[in-house]
């Protein structure tokens, strides 16, 4: 099979807007590979506070990129061999993620690096630009969505779960200016794919958005 008969399906939307679940569980369904793009950039970010990087160099943050150790494992996210699957869900990294997101020498290192996750027997790649810039001929594309207060009570919940603590108010306010970002940056800004089934799922549960994404995949066959 040639890479380009690869069937993709890119699920893009806002922070905590449940995508990531979604991309994770459709793919364990259809027994395809799975790309969280988000994660690249928290993990950019990571490496970058780590090693104490300057954050206004967009070089040298486009060379952390580009040279990424970085392994999906099932549900686990490894650098260099050690599991960040937590770490890069922290506050701090993902509001710097979401700034350097926007930097064009970043996206370019990390553009190859999300081509190659495009295997046999298939890919869900989950983001903010799987369908636009990415995976453009993606077979299916899916823009999921929800309110800012249901993202906002959905992350809550991730990070009281995970003895991590959190202000509703903060993260209200945290989400409100990475969405203004991500919509408004240069540089592949957040929006619906062409041809992509929006799907709000402020008032749905995970398993019937998995279950929706499932059914419009059939339909592609």
């Amino acid at each position: 099979m040639t890479t380009s008969a690869i069937p993709v399906i890119a699920i893009d939307g806002p922070t905590a807007s449940g995508k990531g679940t979604v991309a994770h569980k459709v793919a364990d369904r259809l027994g395809f590979h799975y790309l969280d793009s988000g994660a690249l950039y928290r993990l950019t970010a990571l490496s970058a506070l780590r090693r104490g990087a300057d954050l206004a160099d967009e070089h040298a943050l486009a060379k952390l990129a580009e040279h990424l150790p970085v392994q999906f494992a099932g549900a686990e996210i490894l650098l260099a061999h050690e599991n960040v699957s937590h770490a890069i869900r922290a506050e701090e990294v993902g509001n710097l993620a979401s700034k350097i997101a926007a930097l064009p020498a970043v996206r370019q290192a990390l553009f190859a690096l999300q081509l190659s996750f495009r295997k046999a027997p298939g890919l869900v790649a989950d983001g903010r630009d799987m369908g636009t810039v990415i995976f453009p001929h993606a077979k299916l594309k899916v823009f999921l969505t929800a309110s800012t207060e249901a993202r906002a009570q959905r992350r809550y919940k991730q990070l009281i779960e995970k003895g991590i603590s959190a202000n509703m108010e903060d993260l209200l306010s945290d989400l409100q200016a990475r969405d203004d970002r991500d919509t408004h940056r240069a540089i592949a800004p957040l929006v619906p794919a062409a041809g992509a089934h929006i799907l709000d799922t402020s008032h749905m549960t995970a398993d019937q958005a998995i279950e929706e994404v499932l059914a419009w995949y059939a339909l592609t066959k």
